[in-house]
Protein backbone atom coordinates (compact mmCIF):
# COMPACT_ATOMS: atom_id res chain seq x y z
CA UNK A 1 0.00 0.00 0.00
CA UNK A 2 2.96 2.39 0.78
CA UNK A 3 4.18 1.87 -2.82
CA UNK A 4 1.29 2.63 -4.12
CA UNK A 5 0.91 5.75 -2.07
CA UNK A 6 4.31 6.84 -3.19
CA UNK A 7 3.96 6.25 -6.43
CA UNK A 8 0.59 8.29 -6.64
CA UNK A 9 2.53 11.09 -5.02
CA UNK A 10 5.58 10.76 -7.55
CA UNK A 11 3.23 11.06 -10.52
CA UNK A 12 1.34 14.39 -8.92
CA UNK A 13 4.84 15.63 -8.54
CA UNK A 14 6.21 14.94 -11.70
CA UNK A 15 2.86 16.55 -13.25
CA UNK A 16 3.18 19.48 -11.00
CA UNK A 17 6.54 19.69 -12.58
CA UNK A 18 5.73 19.64 -15.85
CA UNK A 19 2.87 22.31 -15.71
CA UNK A 20 5.52 24.29 -13.88
CA UNK A 21 7.51 23.82 -16.99
CA UNK A 22 5.07 24.81 -19.13
CA UNK A 23 2.77 28.19 -19.31
CA UNK A 24 1.25 27.73 -15.96
CA UNK A 25 4.74 28.41 -14.20
CA UNK A 26 6.02 30.82 -17.13
CA UNK A 27 5.68 33.83 -15.56
CA UNK A 28 4.57 35.69 -11.96
CA UNK A 29 7.47 36.56 -9.78
CA UNK A 30 8.43 33.66 -8.66
CA UNK A 31 9.53 32.57 -12.37
CA UNK A 32 11.43 36.06 -12.29
CA UNK A 33 13.01 35.96 -9.31
CA UNK A 34 14.66 32.41 -9.97
CA UNK A 35 14.37 32.59 -13.94
CA UNK A 36 17.65 30.71 -15.90
CA UNK A 37 17.63 28.17 -12.68
CA UNK A 38 17.37 24.61 -12.63
CA UNK A 39 16.50 21.79 -10.75
CA UNK A 40 14.15 20.76 -8.16
CA UNK A 41 14.68 23.79 -5.53
CA UNK A 42 14.52 26.68 -7.76
CA UNK A 43 11.07 24.81 -9.47
CA UNK A 44 9.50 24.28 -5.97
CA UNK A 45 10.42 28.02 -4.60
CA UNK A 46 9.21 29.66 -7.72
CA UNK A 47 6.28 27.16 -7.67
CA UNK A 48 6.14 28.43 -3.72
CA UNK A 49 6.79 32.17 -4.16
CA UNK A 50 3.80 32.46 -6.88
CA UNK A 51 1.27 30.12 -4.89
CA UNK A 52 1.73 31.92 -1.43
CA UNK A 53 1.56 35.96 -2.58
CA UNK A 54 -0.62 35.00 -5.50
CA UNK A 55 0.84 37.09 -7.76
CA UNK A 56 0.87 35.27 -10.75
CA UNK A 57 -2.94 35.15 -10.40
CA UNK A 58 -2.65 39.24 -10.52
CA UNK A 59 0.07 38.54 -13.13
CA UNK A 60 -2.28 37.10 -15.74
CA UNK A 61 -5.27 38.76 -14.82
CA UNK A 62 -3.57 42.37 -14.90
CA UNK A 63 -1.01 40.67 -17.97
CA UNK A 64 2.14 41.98 -15.88
CA UNK A 65 5.01 40.09 -14.49
CA UNK A 66 5.68 38.04 -17.74
CA UNK A 67 1.96 36.65 -17.69
CA UNK A 68 -0.24 37.12 -21.13
CA UNK A 69 -3.86 37.02 -20.89
CA UNK A 70 -3.90 34.88 -23.87
CA UNK A 71 -2.01 32.31 -22.47
CA UNK A 72 -2.72 28.38 -23.10
CA UNK A 73 -2.37 25.88 -20.21
CA UNK A 74 -0.81 22.99 -21.76
CA UNK A 75 0.18 19.48 -20.31
CA UNK A 76 2.69 17.43 -21.55
CA UNK A 77 2.11 14.40 -19.28
CA UNK A 78 -0.73 12.65 -22.05
CA UNK A 79 1.71 12.64 -24.82
CA UNK A 80 4.67 11.53 -22.53
CA UNK A 81 2.17 8.79 -21.18
CA UNK A 82 0.63 7.72 -24.72
CA UNK A 83 4.40 7.71 -26.00
CA UNK A 84 5.80 5.14 -23.23
CA UNK A 85 2.76 3.16 -23.42
CA UNK A 86 2.64 2.33 -27.04
CA UNK A 87 6.19 2.81 -27.91
CA UNK A 88 6.20 -0.75 -29.70
CA UNK A 89 3.07 -0.12 -31.57
CA UNK A 90 4.02 3.39 -33.04
CA UNK A 91 7.76 2.63 -33.88
CA UNK A 92 5.88 0.25 -36.27
CA UNK A 93 3.32 2.60 -37.49
CA UNK A 94 5.73 5.26 -37.70
CA UNK A 95 8.52 3.13 -39.63
CA UNK A 96 5.28 2.37 -42.31
CA UNK A 97 4.29 6.01 -42.51
CA UNK A 98 0.42 5.38 -41.28
CA UNK A 99 -1.23 3.65 -38.89
CA UNK A 100 -3.56 3.64 -35.49
CA UNK A 101 -1.61 4.86 -32.97
CA UNK A 102 0.09 7.36 -35.13
CA UNK A 103 -2.96 8.42 -35.84
CA UNK A 104 -3.79 8.90 -32.13
CA UNK A 105 -0.24 10.29 -31.25
CA UNK A 106 -1.58 13.09 -33.80
CA UNK A 107 -4.76 13.24 -31.99
CA UNK A 108 -3.09 13.49 -28.91
CA UNK A 109 -0.34 16.13 -29.84
CA UNK A 110 -3.38 18.47 -31.25
CA UNK A 111 -1.57 18.30 -34.51
CA UNK A 112 -3.43 20.56 -37.12
CA UNK A 113 -4.92 18.84 -40.27
CA UNK A 114 -2.58 21.15 -42.44
CA UNK A 115 0.35 19.91 -40.41
CA UNK A 116 -0.51 16.15 -40.30
CA UNK A 117 1.00 15.27 -43.41
CA UNK A 118 4.83 17.24 -42.82
CA UNK A 119 4.72 15.44 -38.56
CA UNK A 120 4.24 11.95 -40.03
CA UNK A 121 7.08 12.31 -43.08
CA UNK A 122 9.88 13.74 -40.01
CA UNK A 123 8.94 11.13 -37.61
CA UNK A 124 9.39 8.57 -40.42
CA UNK A 125 12.08 10.69 -41.94
CA UNK A 126 13.95 10.65 -38.55
CA UNK A 127 12.33 7.17 -37.57
CA UNK A 128 16.41 6.88 -36.48
CA UNK A 129 16.22 9.53 -34.13
CA UNK A 130 13.26 8.97 -32.80
CA UNK A 131 13.75 5.80 -31.90
CA UNK A 132 17.32 5.51 -30.87
CA UNK A 133 16.45 4.88 -26.86
CA UNK A 134 14.03 4.56 -24.42
CA UNK A 135 13.60 8.43 -24.58
CA UNK A 136 11.16 8.27 -27.39
CA UNK A 137 9.41 11.67 -26.24
CA UNK A 138 12.65 13.54 -26.07
CA UNK A 139 13.49 12.99 -29.12
CA UNK A 140 10.80 13.43 -30.66
CA UNK A 141 10.55 16.90 -29.34
CA UNK A 142 13.93 17.34 -30.90
CA UNK A 143 13.00 16.26 -34.27
CA UNK A 144 9.84 18.39 -34.23
CA UNK A 145 12.07 21.50 -32.80
CA UNK A 146 14.52 21.38 -35.46
CA UNK A 147 11.35 22.20 -38.18
CA UNK A 148 9.88 25.09 -38.27
CA UNK A 149 7.09 23.73 -39.29
CA UNK A 150 6.43 21.61 -36.49
CA UNK A 151 8.17 23.70 -34.17
CA UNK A 152 5.10 24.93 -31.75
CA UNK A 153 4.62 21.05 -31.40
CA UNK A 154 7.44 20.12 -29.54
CA UNK A 155 5.91 22.07 -26.57
CA UNK A 156 3.06 19.94 -26.22
CA UNK A 157 6.12 17.38 -25.51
Amino acid sequence: MKKIVIAALATIAAASSMAAANNVGSCGAGSKLFEGKSGIAPQVLAVTTNGSSGNQTFGITSGTLGCTQDGVVTSSWKVSMYIDGNRVALARDAAAGQGESLDTLVSVMGVKDADRDAFVAAIKTNFGAVFANDQVAANLKSVLAANTQLAGYAATI
